[in-house]
């Protein structure tokens, strides 16, 4: 007796990969075996790419205060250490977007913690 193959849901599962490969350049659009292995590799750097993202942005802010502190003659470390015994919990996020976006909120909680 002959083999039984679904041709029909084979068929749609490959065509579902091809699809999310369009745009790539040369074969990996098309070419089966191509076009899978690039596609799984685009998830595995996707999953890589999701926590770095995470990394760079901790980075962006904490250069954003050390600039921003310096201008009011503090150093970053200084700055997180004081922040942290005057009772100040403000995350880098917010202390950052203050920084660039509202200097002057940035320069109040200086002083503060200067004064502390």
């Amino acid at each position: 007796m002959p083999r039984s193959v679904n041709h029909v849901a084979s068929r749609e599962r490959r065509k579902k990969i091809l699809k999310l490969t369009r745009g790539y350049y040369g074969a990996r659009k098309n070419v089966w075996t191509v076009a899978k292995n690039t596609w799984e590799k685009g998830l595995l750097y996707a999953f890589r790419d999701r926590r770095n993202k995470k990394r760079n942005f901790r980075a962006l802010w904490i250069q954003r205060i050390n600039a921003a502190a310096r201008l009011e003659g503090m150093s970053y470390s200084r700055l997180m250490g004081a922040l942290h015994k005057a009772g100040i919990e403000i995350n880098r996020k917010v202390l950052a977007d203050l920084a660039v976006n509202h200097p002057e909120a940035f320069k109040a909680i200086v002083e503060k913690v200067k004064n502390a």
